[in-house]
């Protein structure tokens, strides 16, 4: 629960609002001048100029100084109770504690839910099921394995997949586990580049899907930083062969709130898939921060933990990492540089 006396100043309100603190939801709203909106402390819309800001006690005062109400964050209504996502991390912490992982029924009972709603409350969260959730935290102890020069057969078994079948058949790693050991060996990865309003754009792909959205000023650095990550790769140039993905990347270069329909190789630990999912699920026009996002993954502690997946991201706007401010509103980190950082979120905005 909030405690009443911790949100009394303005000062201690601005500090909620720009930290997007869950705990202040119902403890005030505030109001923006220049948008005539007022919003509750969390709200996903961008941050505003403090001079344009003041602070009501309720929503009910707000309306009264001849404000509306936010469409996003709904200040209206009573905060969600935090139930439920204590709940989910409960399971993730079981999933990823076990050896053998737990039936969606035992971990439905151990949260005191049912089957079916437990799930839908867990893919609305971590962005995965549970059943895939706990087959990447096991893909996750192969990678282990593998890096500790374990034996392929070995990492796998002793990860608790149950056979070499069942984990190959695993979209977890994005490619054979061998692959992946040395450097995408015998793996042919396409990719062609283009030109857009960000610079140089290289797209690259698997078998299963895009792996790669990068961003740069030198078209032959592109190809050398793909070339590093996959130095084992059957690597080629095939702009015929990649012209629908160009030109649909280059579409969601330029309206970044259309999305891509295109499928996606991502490859990553079982946390970077949840901070990557829950990127995904930020609108267009809207920013959060290293913190909020870290509590919306069940790490609340975890803020540097979730810019370094954020900077581990290969996949440009399509895993929308550029929407992930500092608490204060600075722009903080962008791997493909500050100033197509800005020039997103300004685009998106408009």
């Amino acid at each position: 629960m909030n405690d009443p006396q911790a949100y009394q100043t303005d000062a201690a309100r601005w500090d909620a609002v720009a930290e997007r603190d869950p705990a202040a939801a119902d403890a005030f709203v505030y109001a923006v001048s220049k948008t005539g909106i007022y919003c509750r402390p969390g709200c996903p819309s961008r941050l505003p100029n403090r001079d344009n800001v003041s602070f009501f006690d309720a929503w009910q005062a707000a309306e009264a100084a001849g404000f509306r109400p936010c469409k996003r964050c709904r200040p209206r209504m009573p905060a969600a109770s935090d139930a439920a996502l204590q709940a989910v991390i409960e399971a993730c912490r079981a999933i990823e504690q076990a050896e053998r992982a737990p039936t969606l029924r035992e971990l439905a009972d151990a949260a005191g839910y049912s089957p079916t709603h437990f799930q839908r409350l867990f893919k609305e969260r971590v962005g995965v099921s549970p059943k895939q959730y706990a087959m990447e935290m096991r893909a996750r102890r192969v990678r282990e394995g593998l890096r500790a020069g374990e034996t392929v057969t070995d990492a796998v078994y002793g990860a608790g997949f149950g056979s070499a079948g069942t984990f190959y058949a695993s979209p977890a790693l994005g490619m054979k586990p061998a692959q992946y050991k040395t450097g995408g060996a015998d793996m042919a990865i396409h990719y062609a580049l283009a030109q857009g309003y960000l610079g140089w754009v290289l797209i690259a792909a698997t078998d299963q899907g895009l792996c790669r959205i990068d961003l740069g000023d030198d078209p032959e650095a592109l190809v050398a930083r793909l070339r590093a990550d996959f130095p084992r790769a059957d690597l080629g140039e095939d702009g015929a062969g990649l012209a629908d993905a160009e030109r649909e990347v280059l579409a969601l270069l330029e309206a970044p709130e259309r999305g891509l329909s295109l499928p996606l190789d991502i490859q990553g630990t079982a946390f970077q898939r949840r901070v990557w999912a829950a990127l995904q699920q930020i609108p267009a026009g809207s920013t959060v921060s290293y913190a909020e996002l870290a509590a919306r993954v069940g790490n609340p502690r975890g803020a540097r933990a979730v810019a370094q997946a954020c900077a581990s991201n290969r996949l440009a706007v399509a895993v929308p990492c550029h929407r992930v401010v500092r608490g204060d509103g600075e722009l903080g980190g962008y791997r493909w540089g500050l100033e197509r950082k800005r020039a997103l979120l300004e685009r998106e905005e408009a």
